[in-house]
């Protein structure tokens, strides 16, 4: 039988897979937003007001979904896992307030001016909305990520009677690992936006959608994530050596690697057997996880046997990151070859619009793959080398747990479905949408 601790487990993985989708897009999506709205007030281009209009209806959409699954999530902290709160509630109940009050304040705010004040207040200060609403969702996952980079490399605090309490905030909001995830995260989020707004800008082409605001947005988004993808490989790698300085034991599992070795291989593939503590199928590179993680052929890399008390899960991580990294390529091989093709050719041929259409969600895939290698690979901790993920689970009976998750899995699969669906719907309609032709001035500012 599934016990508590197990389903808790679940439940909470249930909700941040589905909350983490949302943010992901519009963490950035506010900031598509920001560029088309002001490349308008610099042009006067009906074109790009156009572009604004369709894309802050999906930015309002996946903004509310986000708001009510992160409202959810947030509450089992008290329900599921009212351990954690109880032993570090002084640093992340000030993280989780801090975002409240300087992020989703601002948001919520400015939101409403943003969707509803275009033909109430003068367009400066309708464009200025839009970019405090983008500021706003960054501010938020800096936030966010701390509490979360916190967990991961945990300083800055000391233990009185087994209860954490903060000592210096600089160096528990700035800890070692924040500038990295923080980082990877925009640009993942950026990474999922522009995918989502070149999937969807296909789609409409192949509706038959001759209007130039989905050609325009089109060529945006594919020039946004061909520069993008590259960077993320770039801080990928920075990341993976902070990694290995501070969560050995996460790098080990990520690689596959048993044993301690110098002149450790690149395993491409395997399949972890953790109960021989080997792998099966190796396909592999001499030295080079070595070369990559220490810049020496001959380097020492530490393996899982290493952390018998504290080793993760290990297919998991060790998939995920290949998963991940797989999409990652697949990504910049997409964003930079249909990018030059749309310079040369000024327009991409019916298969690269389906492909873009098939990979509107690409970003979700890859980001969901590092947040499982990121929270899965720091176990058997809740709060690395603090707090173990059995000493915080609630003591509710596994039945009441098991409720509770059917429920949530039903709505998150019903409400995943209806908004894929309704973004969709909402191109399709925009696709039946005449082009105006000589828009007047009054038309061009609140059109």
């Amino acid at each position: 039988m599934l016990d508590t601790l197990l389903l808790s487990r679940i439940q909470f993985a249930t909700n941040i897979s589905f909350h983490i989708l949302f943010p992901t897009i519009t963490i950035a999506l506010a900031w598509f937003l920001v560029f088309f709205k002001v490349k308008y007030d610099r042009t006067q281009h009906p074109v790009w007001l156009r572009a604004y209009r369709f894309w802050v209806k999906i930015f309002a959409l996946t903004f509310a979904l986000g708001v009510v699954s992160g409202i959810t999530m947030s509450f089992q902290f008290g329900t599921n896992w009212p351990g954690f709160m109880e032993k570090v509630g002084n640093i992340a109940g000030p993280l989780l307030g801090y975002e409240v009050l300087t992020a989703f304040f601002m948001e919520a705010t400015f939101l409403g001016v943003m969707l509803f004040g275009m033909k109430r207040v003068p367009p400066k200060i309708h464009t200025l909305a839009t970019i405090v609403v983008a500021i706003g969702t960054s501010l938020s996952a800096f936030w966010i990520l701390s509490l979360n980079s916190w967990m991961q490399t945990p300083t800055g605090f000391e233990l009185r009677d087994g209860v954490v309490f903060p000592t210096d905030w600089f160096a528990v909001i700035f800890n070692p690992s924040f500038p990295y995830r923080l980082t990877h995260m925009l640009l993942a989020s950026g990474l999922t936006a522009a995918f989502l707004i070149a999937g969807v800008s296909s789609y409409r082409l192949l509706k038959g959608d001759n209007k130039q605001a989905p050609q325009l947005t089109l060529k945006v988004s594919l020039t946004v994530a061909a520069l993008l993808a590259p960077m993320q490989i770039f801080v990928g790698d920075l990341h993976g050596l902070n990694t290995f300085e501070h969560q050995p034991q996460k790098i080990a599992a990520m690689e596959g690697l048993w044993e301690t070795q110098k002149g450790a291989p690149l395993i491409l593939f395997a399949i972890p057997n953790e109960q021989t503590k080997s792998n099966d199928y190796e396909i592999e590179i001499p030295n080079m996880a070595s070369l990559i993680l220490t810049h020496k052929a001959d380097g020492q890399i530490k393996g899982l046997n290493e952390f018998e008390d504290a080793r993760p899960p290990v297919k998991p991580v060790f998939f995920g990151f290949r998963i991940m990294v797989g999409m990652g390529f697949l990504m910049i091989t997409v964003a930079v070859y249909f990018r030059f093709t749309l310079w040369r050719k000024k327009s991409l041929a019916s298969w690269q619009l389906k492909v873009l259409v098939a990979m509107s969600f690409s970003g979700w895939i890859a980001t969901l793959a590092g947040w499982y290698v990121t929270e899965i690979g720091r176990q058997p901790f809740l709060v690395s080398g603090v707090l173990r993920i059995e000493d915080a689970v609630t003591q509710v009976a596994s039945e009441n747990v098991l409720i509770s998750l059917i429920a949530y899995l039903t709505i998150y699969v019903l409400l995943l479905i209806a908004y894929i669906r309704t973004l969709f719907y909402t191109a399709d309609k925009s696709v039946e949408v005449e082009e105006y032709q000589k828009p007047s001035i009054e038309e061009n500012i609140y059109a």
